[in-house]
């Protein structure tokens, strides 16, 4: 069993801290006098500062502190939140990024040039700050509390990477400090274990810190300690007079950290702190642990690896099962049933660990749009809806790139600027919206904005004077609006940083093509526009329905199916030339696989009429014979077919020979291309 590296594992925990800040920073773009959002923060900095440090991580943990210090300074009221101390902490994120990324690397001075923003953010505050407080430092001496702290770390702290004496050293930072030991939890020696901890702490701390700083040292343990904070006496700074000597009055070793001041404060009577009940903290770690329990973090490898081992299973289940029906005996007929329902629980099981929510996808943009927002000066809200909408994890990681080029683009060419909107009597902000929906073995995801829509004029001549059309080429608005997915294809006037160039588009054809699915996109002028990308929920195994076209068989998505008619001899002969069948009084389109696929074979006697859809369009597709349920594996298809649209894949049979896998969405458009041509021939 191969051990996962502490520092792999930092990362992975330092990656989910950096994105907890930058959420925390943007919804602070919105609500800048939010306590909860600024301590969230900095509780956020705070964290991946120590943790850096720990694991050797020092540039991290230094350029970090200067982000955590501001934000100290906004969490005690020192200095506001602005959104340019945002825009700075988000730069200098990405910079903390890097360097979790490659410590070793050389980054240059984008450090000094972030910390050089960082200080305008919060500079002009620091000065007035620090001129205020120079005279009055001359007058008097700061006011300093004389503090109590009594606490117990858990038993199995040390084992989980807690340093009592790193907590010790920041309270001693804090001001003069008395620190005493309390050992009569230890156990005899042949029941110590060295891994647990059986010693609390009394601490006698004056500082002119507040209860904040004291809180702010045991941050990272505070929800599974101990922690008894009074206040005893609050004083100014005096003269200094001789040393009182500190008299424990119990045979409780002292621990000194630090010597104690000529000016120390008459510590009072000390008593020893109650030990942490044993029992109460093993409870508390089990609960801990449970928790822990619930979620294990797997390498997306092995749940690929797990994946391809169902499919080979289901496979060889397939094998089986048709094995068993040609046999008479009983006893195999009822071991096949029995693995077949185990490989369809296991398959199930297999596929819902593949699936995550789009909202792990939607929320990348939200930083996204911050940035574009003040590049180009617009005013952008960016909403989300079905967020909770779940896709293979597969299709998530390359969904994510199209998006990005569709938003930019939504933002670049569809929204205005504020003057143009109030122009057009709308809101001076545009608004982006992405959404997610199920429809069936689909998910439909939307970009949509509400700018000035496309251009069709604009559209229409630049295609036809890239080549793309012949002038005056009648098309419909559905083929003129696809036309901007060409490559090479932009209607921009100039290139800038957005677009321009013509490839962005054409990148998210290819990859939503790539994982076999499909793109509509409609427009209102002066209203906005929307683009769909109606994909896959999953590409690794899909129900399907088995069928016969001629000698061949192949597999259509269970999901796509609405019904299976039977269509005669007769029915067919007089179908023939118009190619509808009525169904539930509406004519639906259908296509003859047979001569689809040239078979070369004449149509069974009784045909059937599998009604497939994609969302409200249907057609029906004419087979020899249904076969049954199919559970299908998808084998993608080789560089040599990749241009035959009318498969999607392909999947190994039972008896070891494959089945195609036929692509619902091309065979939907196709007919209703063909319904078009009759209406329009008729």
């Amino acid at each position: 069993m191969s051990t996962l590296d502490p520092v792999a594992v930092f990362r992975i925990e330092a990656a989910e801290c950096l994105e907890a800040i930058e959420a925390g920073l943007l919804d602070l773009t919105h609500r800048l006098d939010d306590k909860d959002l600024v301590d969230a923060v900095f509780r956020g900095l705070h964290t991946l500062k120590g943790s850096g440090s720990m694991f050797g991580f020092d540039a991290l943990a230094a350029f970090t502190h200067h982000c955590e210090t501001a934000f100290d300074r906004v969490r005690k009221g020192e200095v506001p939140a602005t959104a340019e101390l945002v825009a700075a902490v988000l730069a200098a994120q990405d910079h903390m990024r890097a360097l979790v990324d490659s410590p070793d690397a050389d980054h240059g001075d984008i450090g000094q040039k972030l910390l050089a923003q960082l200080q305008a953010a919060v500079g002009g505050h620091a000065t007035t700050t620090a001129a205020v407080a120079a005279p009055i430092a001359e007058v008097t001496a700061p006011t300093s509390t004389t503090w109590r702290i009594r606490f117990g770390l858990p038993s199995n702290s040390m084992a989980n990477g807690t340093n009592p004496l790193g907590l010790l050293d920041e309270l001693r930072d804090l001001g003069e400090c008395t620190i005493r030991a309390n050992t009569t939890a230890i156990p005899p020696l042949g029941e110590l274990s060295p891994t647990e901890l059986y010693i609390s702490w009394d601490v006698t701390l004056t500082s002119d810190q507040g209860r904040s700083a004291i809180d702010d040292v045991f941050i990272f343990v505070m929800d599974d300690m101990e922690l008894d904070v009074q206040e005893i006496a609050a004083q100014t700074a005096v003269a200094p007079s001789a040393p009182a000597p500190v008299v424990a009055t119990d045979p409780i070793p002292s621990l000194p950290v630090a010597a104690v001041a000529p000016s120390a404060p008459v510590v009072p009577e000390f008593k020893p702190v109650e030990a942490v009940p044993v029992k109460r903290e093993a409870a508390a770690a089990d609960q801990r642990q449970a928790k822990a329990a619930e979620n294990v973090r797997v390498p997306a490898e092995r749940l690929d690896e797990l994946m391809d081992r169902v499919g080979e299973l289901v496979i060889a289940q397939s094998r089986l099962s048709q094995l068993a029906s040609a046999s008479t005996d009983i006893a195999l007929r009822s071991v096949s049933e029995e693995i077949e329902r185990l490989s369809g629980e296991l398959r199930d099981t297999m596929m819902v660990l593949r699936m995550v929510p789009v909202a792990t996808l939607f929320s990348r943009f939200r930083r996204l749009v911050h940035d574009l927002a003040r590049e180009t000066g617009k005013v952008i809200e960016l909403v989300t809806d079905g967020e909770s909408t779940e896709v293979d994890k597969t299709v998530i990681e390359r969904l994510a790139d199209p998006l990005v080029h569709l938003v930019r683009n939504s933002i670049d060419h569809g929204l205005e600027t504020p003057e143009d909107r109030l122009a057009a009597g709308k809101s001076e902000a545009g608004t982006v919206t992405l959404s997610a929906r199920q429809a069936g073995g689909e998910v439909i995801i939307s970009i949509k904005d509400d700018g000035r829509g496309i251009n069709r004029e604009r559209v229409r001549a630049k295609a036809e004077s890239s080549g793309l059309i012949a002038p005056g080429q009648p098309l419909s608005d559905s083929e003129l609006l696809q036309l901007i997915f060409a490559p090479g294809f932009s209607t921009a006037a100039a290139i800038t940083n957005l677009s321009g160039r013509g490839v962005g588009m054409d990148v998210v054809k290819k990859t939503v093509e790539a994982l076999r699915g499909a793109i509509d996109i409609t427009s209102v002028p002066g209203q906005g526009s929307e683009v769909s990308l109606r994909i896959p929920l999953t590409l690794a195994i899909i129900d399907g329905l088995l069928v016969r076209v001629g000698s061949g068989r192949y597999v259509i998505p269970l999901s796509a199916v609405e019904e299976c008619l039977e269509l005669s001899l007769e029915e067919d002969l007089r179908s023939r030339g118009r190619s509808f069948i009525s169904l539930r009084d509406s004519l639906v389109p259908f296509l003859r696989l047979r001569d689809l696929f040239r078979t070369g074979t004449k149509p069974d006697v009784h045909q059937k009429v599998v009604v497939i859809s994609t969302g409200t369009e249907r057609v029906g597709l004419v087979v020899d014979q249904i076969i049954g349920d199919h559970q299908t594996v998808i084998k993608s298809m080789s560089k040599l077919h990749n241009d035959v649209a009318t498969f999607s894949g392909a999947t190994i049979l039972g008896d070891g020979s494959v089945a195609l896998i036929l692509d619902v969405g091309h065979l939907v458009i196709a007919g209703q291309q063909q319904e078009t041509q009759m209406r329009v021939a008729g």
